[in-house]
Protein backbone atom coordinates (compact mmCIF):
# COMPACT_ATOMS: atom_id res chain seq x y z
CA UNK A 1 0.00 0.00 0.00
CA UNK A 2 3.09 1.99 0.57
CA UNK A 3 4.53 1.95 -2.60
CA UNK A 4 1.08 2.33 -4.57
CA UNK A 5 0.20 5.73 -2.96
CA UNK A 6 3.85 6.72 -3.54
CA UNK A 7 3.29 6.20 -6.95
CA UNK A 8 0.01 7.75 -7.15
CA UNK A 9 1.93 11.23 -5.15
CA UNK A 10 4.87 10.77 -8.12
CA UNK A 11 2.14 11.14 -10.66
CA UNK A 12 0.87 14.04 -9.28
CA UNK A 13 3.65 15.28 -8.78
CA UNK A 14 4.77 14.81 -12.29
CA UNK A 15 1.53 16.60 -13.86
CA UNK A 16 2.14 19.60 -10.89
CA UNK A 17 5.29 19.78 -12.35
CA UNK A 18 4.82 19.43 -16.08
CA UNK A 19 2.66 22.17 -16.15
CA UNK A 20 4.12 24.92 -14.28
CA UNK A 21 7.86 24.52 -14.93
CA UNK A 22 7.57 22.87 -18.51
CA UNK A 23 7.51 24.91 -21.98
CA UNK A 24 3.80 23.31 -22.65
CA UNK A 25 1.03 22.07 -20.53
CA UNK A 26 0.72 18.73 -18.72
CA UNK A 27 -2.27 18.35 -20.79
CA UNK A 28 -5.30 19.75 -23.04
CA UNK A 29 -8.92 20.35 -20.83
CA UNK A 30 -11.40 19.21 -22.75
CA UNK A 31 -14.87 20.46 -21.69
CA UNK A 32 -18.14 20.28 -23.24
CA UNK A 33 -20.31 17.02 -23.34
CA UNK A 34 -19.59 17.24 -27.03
CA UNK A 35 -16.21 17.47 -27.06
CA UNK A 36 -15.48 15.19 -24.18
CA UNK A 37 -17.55 12.62 -25.85
CA UNK A 38 -15.54 13.22 -29.15
CA UNK A 39 -12.21 12.74 -26.83
CA UNK A 40 -13.60 9.49 -25.59
CA UNK A 41 -14.11 8.55 -28.72
CA UNK A 42 -10.86 9.34 -29.94
CA UNK A 43 -9.33 7.75 -27.51
CA UNK A 44 -11.09 4.31 -28.16
CA UNK A 45 -10.33 4.54 -31.46
CA UNK A 46 -6.64 4.84 -31.02
CA UNK A 47 -6.38 1.88 -29.17
CA UNK A 48 -3.77 -0.89 -29.84
CA UNK A 49 -2.66 -3.28 -27.51
CA UNK A 50 -2.79 -1.74 -23.94
CA UNK A 51 -6.22 -0.16 -21.90
CA UNK A 52 -5.52 1.14 -18.07
CA UNK A 53 -8.01 2.60 -15.78
CA UNK A 54 -9.20 3.81 -12.52
CA UNK A 55 -12.69 3.62 -12.72
CA UNK A 56 -16.05 4.11 -10.32
CA UNK A 57 -19.54 3.30 -11.68
CA UNK A 58 -21.01 4.13 -8.43
CA UNK A 59 -20.18 7.44 -8.69
CA UNK A 60 -21.05 8.09 -12.01
CA UNK A 61 -24.24 6.52 -11.12
CA UNK A 62 -24.89 8.36 -8.07
CA UNK A 63 -24.68 12.17 -10.66
CA UNK A 64 -26.77 13.44 -12.13
CA UNK A 65 -25.54 12.60 -15.57
CA UNK A 66 -27.62 12.55 -19.47
CA UNK A 67 -28.19 9.30 -19.86
CA UNK A 68 -27.03 9.11 -23.50
CA UNK A 69 -24.02 10.12 -22.34
CA UNK A 70 -23.38 7.46 -19.83
CA UNK A 71 -24.06 5.13 -22.84
CA UNK A 72 -21.54 6.66 -25.27
CA UNK A 73 -18.68 6.71 -22.67
CA UNK A 74 -19.66 2.92 -21.90
CA UNK A 75 -19.58 2.20 -25.83
CA UNK A 76 -16.17 3.74 -25.92
CA UNK A 77 -14.55 1.92 -23.46
CA UNK A 78 -16.34 -1.38 -24.60
CA UNK A 79 -14.87 -0.35 -27.77
CA UNK A 80 -11.61 0.30 -26.57
CA UNK A 81 -11.09 -2.88 -24.21
CA UNK A 82 -12.03 -4.78 -27.41
CA UNK A 83 -9.82 -3.02 -29.89
CA UNK A 84 -6.77 -3.80 -26.78
CA UNK A 85 -4.74 -6.79 -26.17
CA UNK A 86 -4.34 -6.38 -22.47
CA UNK A 87 -7.01 -4.56 -20.07
CA UNK A 88 -6.32 -3.63 -16.48
CA UNK A 89 -9.79 -1.80 -14.68
CA UNK A 90 -9.10 -1.13 -10.66
CA UNK A 91 -12.15 -0.23 -9.18
CA UNK A 92 -13.06 0.46 -5.43
CA UNK A 93 -14.64 -2.61 -3.69
CA UNK A 94 -18.22 -1.29 -3.14
CA UNK A 95 -18.27 -1.01 -6.89
CA UNK A 96 -18.46 -5.07 -6.61
CA UNK A 97 -22.28 -5.58 -7.33
CA UNK A 98 -22.01 -3.40 -10.33
CA UNK A 99 -18.53 -5.00 -11.47
CA UNK A 100 -19.99 -8.41 -11.66
CA UNK A 101 -22.56 -7.75 -14.55
CA UNK A 102 -19.21 -6.94 -16.59
CA UNK A 103 -16.92 -9.48 -15.65
CA UNK A 104 -16.97 -10.94 -18.85
CA UNK A 105 -15.81 -8.10 -20.89
CA UNK A 106 -12.61 -8.49 -22.70
CA UNK A 107 -9.43 -8.00 -20.01
CA UNK A 108 -9.26 -7.94 -16.26
CA UNK A 109 -10.23 -6.39 -12.92
CA UNK A 110 -9.18 -6.53 -9.21
CA UNK A 111 -11.19 -4.26 -6.16
CA UNK A 112 -9.42 -1.96 -4.38
CA UNK A 113 -10.59 0.03 -0.54
CA UNK A 114 -10.53 3.22 -3.24
CA UNK A 115 -8.98 4.72 -6.30
CA UNK A 116 -7.11 7.87 -6.09
CA UNK A 117 -8.91 9.05 -9.39
CA UNK A 118 -10.49 8.76 -12.39
CA UNK A 119 -8.41 7.61 -15.19
CA UNK A 120 -7.71 6.63 -18.67
CA UNK A 121 -4.40 5.19 -20.24
CA UNK A 122 -4.63 4.44 -23.67
CA UNK A 123 -0.76 2.70 -24.79
CA UNK A 124 1.16 4.33 -22.17
CA UNK A 125 1.13 7.26 -24.76
CA UNK A 126 -2.22 9.60 -23.58
CA UNK A 127 -4.63 9.56 -20.68
CA UNK A 128 -7.65 11.35 -19.57
CA UNK A 129 -8.39 12.18 -16.20
CA UNK A 130 -11.60 14.29 -15.15
CA UNK A 131 -11.05 17.49 -14.10
CA UNK A 132 -12.36 17.16 -10.56
CA UNK A 133 -10.71 13.75 -10.54
CA UNK A 134 -14.03 12.28 -9.95
CA UNK A 135 -16.36 12.79 -13.27
CA UNK A 136 -15.28 13.01 -17.16
CA UNK A 137 -18.87 14.66 -17.33
CA UNK A 138 -17.32 17.68 -15.82
CA UNK A 139 -14.77 17.51 -18.09
CA UNK A 140 -11.10 15.66 -18.63
CA UNK A 141 -7.78 16.71 -19.25
CA UNK A 142 -6.23 14.90 -22.25
CA UNK A 143 -2.38 14.30 -21.33
CA UNK A 144 0.11 13.59 -23.80
CA UNK A 145 3.61 14.47 -21.80
CA UNK A 146 4.98 11.11 -21.77
CA UNK A 147 7.08 11.86 -18.27
CA UNK A 148 3.41 12.29 -16.64
CA UNK A 149 1.88 9.22 -18.78
CA UNK A 150 4.61 6.88 -17.46
CA UNK A 151 4.18 8.39 -14.09
CA UNK A 152 0.27 7.60 -14.49
CA UNK A 153 0.97 3.72 -15.58
CA UNK A 154 3.70 2.92 -13.23
CA UNK A 155 0.79 4.44 -10.11
CA UNK A 156 -1.31 1.74 -12.06
CA UNK A 157 0.43 -0.80 -11.56
CA UNK A 158 1.54 -0.16 -8.46
CA UNK A 159 -2.33 -0.22 -7.39
CA UNK A 160 -2.65 -3.65 -9.80
CA UNK A 161 -0.16 -5.46 -7.67
CA UNK A 162 -1.79 -4.98 -4.34
CA UNK A 163 -5.49 -4.90 -5.34
CA UNK A 164 -8.03 -8.18 -4.97
CA UNK A 165 -8.82 -10.45 -7.79
CA UNK A 166 -12.89 -10.45 -7.93
CA UNK A 167 -13.01 -13.88 -9.11
CA UNK A 168 -10.77 -15.68 -6.90
CA UNK A 169 -11.89 -17.67 -3.89
CA UNK A 170 -9.75 -18.40 -0.82
CA UNK A 171 -9.92 -22.19 -0.32
CA UNK A 172 -12.54 -23.91 2.06
CA UNK A 173 -11.33 -23.84 5.84
CA UNK A 174 -9.99 -27.81 6.85
CA UNK A 175 -13.28 -29.97 7.95
CA UNK A 176 -14.10 -29.79 11.09
CA UNK A 177 -13.48 -33.37 12.29
CA UNK A 178 -9.54 -32.80 11.84
CA UNK A 179 -9.67 -31.68 15.18
CA UNK A 180 -8.42 -34.97 17.25
CA UNK A 181 -10.99 -36.04 20.06
CA UNK A 182 -8.30 -36.32 22.46
CA UNK A 183 -7.70 -32.80 21.75
CA UNK A 184 -11.26 -31.13 21.73
CA UNK A 185 -11.44 -30.74 25.59
CA UNK A 186 -8.07 -29.28 25.79
CA UNK A 187 -9.60 -26.49 23.04
CA UNK A 188 -12.54 -25.85 25.19
CA UNK A 189 -10.14 -25.05 28.17
CA UNK A 190 -8.07 -22.81 26.08
CA UNK A 191 -11.14 -20.60 24.42
CA UNK A 192 -12.93 -20.76 28.13
CA UNK A 193 -9.20 -19.02 29.38
CA UNK A 194 -8.83 -21.61 31.89
CA UNK A 195 -5.20 -21.95 33.79
CA UNK A 196 -3.18 -24.67 33.38
CA UNK A 197 -3.65 -26.08 36.44
CA UNK A 198 -7.86 -25.54 36.76
CA UNK A 199 -8.20 -27.20 33.33
CA UNK A 200 -5.59 -30.10 34.44
CA UNK A 201 -8.13 -30.40 37.35
CA UNK A 202 -11.46 -30.42 35.79
CA UNK A 203 -10.34 -32.56 33.11
CA UNK A 204 -8.61 -35.30 35.41
CA UNK A 205 -5.48 -35.53 34.22
CA UNK A 206 -1.94 -34.07 35.71
CA UNK A 207 -0.50 -30.78 34.60
CA UNK A 208 2.26 -32.67 32.86
CA UNK A 209 -0.51 -34.25 30.36
CA UNK A 210 -2.34 -31.30 30.54
CA UNK A 211 0.72 -29.30 28.97
CA UNK A 212 1.61 -32.26 26.88
CA UNK A 213 -2.21 -31.89 25.54
CA UNK A 214 -1.71 -28.28 24.55
CA UNK A 215 1.39 -28.74 23.07
CA UNK A 216 0.34 -31.28 20.65
CA UNK A 217 -2.54 -28.41 19.89
CA UNK A 218 -0.41 -26.48 18.90
CA UNK A 219 1.21 -28.62 16.17
CA UNK A 220 -1.83 -29.19 14.61
CA UNK A 221 -3.21 -25.83 14.49
CA UNK A 222 0.41 -24.43 13.38
CA UNK A 223 1.31 -21.96 15.87
CA UNK A 224 3.22 -21.72 19.00
CA UNK A 225 1.22 -18.57 20.32
CA UNK A 226 -2.28 -19.36 22.08
CA UNK A 227 -3.89 -16.30 20.96
CA UNK A 228 -3.48 -17.31 17.40
CA UNK A 229 -4.67 -20.53 18.30
CA UNK A 230 -7.93 -19.60 18.95
CA UNK A 231 -8.28 -17.49 15.68
CA UNK A 232 -6.71 -20.70 13.78
CA UNK A 233 -9.43 -23.25 15.02
CA UNK A 234 -12.20 -20.43 14.32
CA UNK A 235 -10.67 -20.29 10.98
CA UNK A 236 -10.61 -24.34 10.31
CA UNK A 237 -14.04 -24.80 11.66
CA UNK A 238 -12.89 -26.29 14.98
CA UNK A 239 -15.12 -23.88 17.61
Amino acid sequence: MAESAGSVMLARSAMNRAATEGQRPAGRPVRGARRISAALAGLAASTRYELLTFDDPVASAACAIPEPFLELAGACMRAAAERAEEVRRIVPRHALPRLEGALGRPGRARLTESIPFKMIVVDRTVAAIPLDLELLYNGLLLIRDPVVVQALARAHHACWVTAEDPAYAPPPPPPPGDLPPQLRPVLDALLAGLTDETAAARLGMSARTYSRRVGELMTALGTTSRFRAGAEAARRGWV
